[in-house]
This record gives C-alpha cells, sequence and structure tokens, in this order.
C-alpha cells in the first residue's frame, strides 16, 4: 500500500517536471545570452536593464588568494570603464573599472566579510555590484564568451 501511494506521488509529479526544467534551461539561457566581457578581465551580466557585474574567473587566477574588495558605493553614477573600485590579492593590487555607465543600485557586501568568494565563485557569488545601465547601446561594444576567450588565449601567449 506504501509503495502503490508513493508510486502515484511520483508519477504525479514527474508529470510537472518537464515544466519546471523548461522554465529553469530558458532561464539559464538568457542569462548565458546576456553574459558579456571587457578587455580588462570584467564580466556583466544583465537582466531587466540591471547589470550585475565582476571580474571573471581568468583574472581571478592571475590575481591569486584576494584578501581585500573595494566595491562602489550604492547610489554612486559611473560611466563605463571608470574606476569603482579594487581588489587586492597576495600577489598584487588591481582596479576594477565599471563595464557600462549607470547607477550602482546594489553591492555585494558578503564580499566584505569574505573576499576569498572571488576566489571560489568570481561569476556568481563573488559578484561586485549591480549597475542600472543607463545606455544599453554600450553593451555592444563588449566580447561574448567566445571573444573574450580568444582575448585571454592571446594574452596567455604572450
Amino acid at each position: 500500500m506504501a509503495l502503490r501511494l508513493l508510486t502515484s506521488r511520483v508519477i504525479a509529479r514527474a508529470s510537472y517536471m518537464p515544466v519546471v526544467r523548461k522554465s529553469a534551461t530558458m532561464a539559464a539561457f538568457r542569462g548565458y545570452a546576456t553574459k558579456k566581457y571587457t578587455s580588462d578581465h570584467e564580466w556583466i551580466s544583465v537582466d531587466n536593464g540591471v547589470g550585475t557585474f565582476g571580474i571573471t574567473d581568468f583574472a581571478q587566477k592571475a590575481l591569486g588568494d584576494v584578501v581585500f574588495v573595494e566595491t562602489p558605493a550604492v547610489g554612486d553614477v559611473v560611466e563605463k570603464e571608470e574606476q569603482v573600485g579594487a581588489i587586492e590579492s597576495v600577489k598584487a593590487a588591481s582596479d576594477i573599472y565599471s563595464p557600462v555607465s549607470g547607477e550602482i543600485v546594489n553591492v555585494n557586501e558578503a564580499l566584505s566579510d569574505e573576499p576569498s568568494l572571488i576566489n571560489s565563485s568570481p561569476e556568481e557569488d563573488g559578484w561586485l555590484a549591480k549597475i542600472k545601465i543607463s545606455n544599453e547601446s554600450e553593451l555592444e561594444g563588449l566580447m561574448d564568451e567566445s571573444a573574450y576567450e580568444a582575448h585571454c588565449d592571446a594574452a596567455e601567449d604572450h
């Protein structure tokens, strides 16, 4: 009797699962399709006119263990390629530049207590800030993933 009940619950849920998978897949695709990169090794992922940005995995590997992160302040209005913060590691310090123009609407507060998030998850949990984009056409000048990979390969060859 218990097996029959379990089976009916699993089968009832199974018919719902493809819908969940399909929507999750589409959400992942939208995020992937809108991720762009700068030549200074920053990434930005855009959703509804707000971009989340940070440094790439390539950049965090070059820096080594991150020990301090300076993020911009919420409310700052910045221009594309303007310095908005800095990252210090055991090897070096590096400035962070805004990939687009706009207003900073959120910052990753977790980085002040745990800057190592940049090393463990640079393009997800280690995001730096969110920016309300003022000129979405600036995204057109950024690289897609394949162009960025070629840019990194060329940098490693030199």
